[in-house]
């Protein structure tokens, strides 16, 4: 995609003074600020809390006026696992830091009959249908803020992720109905408490506070309606402390971003406001790459044409 092409663009700013959040869109002039009813069909997704509520959850992550928020504030999350080449290697990644008697079983298999070590890869049912689980939407926070790990991890990682937002409501819907739907595109970072998933996952109820502490999003977001025919060939990266450590981007995918809509629309009411992501990128993670997040990292994840994520992480 090149960065000449004009994409209308999203993003909301602080206005403490006022007590309100000001939107600003960018159709290819510059970010202007406009109001939801003058920003008409340039406008993508209808803000679902009030002001109030939107002010005082910035305030408590300090930031000051004139800050930018979230693009979109999503009233649901659902994060998908679409990539088999991060799954895999995220599986490796795990077994490499948290089982290395199970890690080097594996790699004698791989070494010897050089096909995947078969607990590496994904659940049948993964093969056979979109998989996902839902996430805490009111725990992401803008880029630029500041990372505290989880006080009870000591394994914290990212997740680079291609993130889409419903503008429109959806039951049983069909891949077409899912396109016309997707609002807003941004980048999405799901923040992981490593060494708590695993057991959590051997629980059988899935993730829970080995996600749910922190996730992030760009601070703009793109409209739906200028890339959703190319979302499967975005290209990104992952660097820290200014070296890229990947190189990746959104081919791959088992399941489109459509069909994976599709899906959860299934006998299932979807509503304007709702997030999707992809799941993590392949190498869009610590796990994959051998690099762990660390006090004083500077972390900065880019799907080119789409929008930036950066954290100072804290002690």
């Amino acid at each position: 995609m090149s960065d000449a092409t004009p994409l209308p663009r999203l993003r909301r700013t602080l206005d403490l003074g006022a007590r309100r959040i000001v939107r600003h869109l960018d159709t290819g002039d510059g970010w202007q600020a406009v109001t939801e009813s003058e920003s008409g069909t340039a406008d993508f997704v209808p803000s679902a809390f009030t002001d109030e509520f939107e002010l005082a959850r910035w305030e408590r992550l300090g930031l000051p006026d004139g800050a930018t928020v979230l693009p979109v504030s999503p009233i649901a999350f659902r994060e998908y696992m679409l990539f088999e080449q991060h799954a895999v290697d995220a599986a490796r990644g795990m077994a490499r830091r948290f089982l290395p008697a199970g890690y080097r079983i594996g790699r004698a298999f791989e070494a010897i009959t050089r096909r995947t070590f078969p607990p590496y890869r994904p659940h049948r049912l993964w093969y056979a249908q979109p998989i996902y689980y839902l996430s805490n939407p009111l725990t992401l926070v803008p880029s630029g803020v500041e990372i505290t790990p989880p006080a009870y991890s000591n394994a914290l990682d990212f997740e680079l992720e291609l993130g889409v937002v419903l503008g429109a409501p959806l039951r049983d819907a069909t891949e077409a109905d899912a396109l016309a739907a997707i609002a807003a595109v941004v980048v999405i970072n799901d923040f992981s408490a490593r060494d708590v998933q695993l057991p959590e996952m051997r629980s059988g109820f899935g993730p829970q506070k080995s996600k749910h502490f922190a996730g992030s999003m760009s601070a703009t977001a793109v409209a739906g309606s200028a890339v959703a025919d190319r979302l499967d060939r975005l290209t990104a990266s992952v660097s820290i402390n200014g070296e890229t450590l990947s190189r990746t981007g959104t081919s791959g995918m088992r399941f489109s971003v459509a069909e994976a809509i599709v899906h959860a629309s299934r006998s299932e009411q979807l509503y304007p406001g709702e997030l999707v992501a992809t799941g993590t990128l392949p190498g869009g993670s610590g796990m994959e790459l051998g690099r762990w997040l660390a006090p004083g990292d500077d972390l900065r994840l880019e799907i080119d044409g789409i929008g930036v994520i950066e954290h100072r992480i804290g002690k």
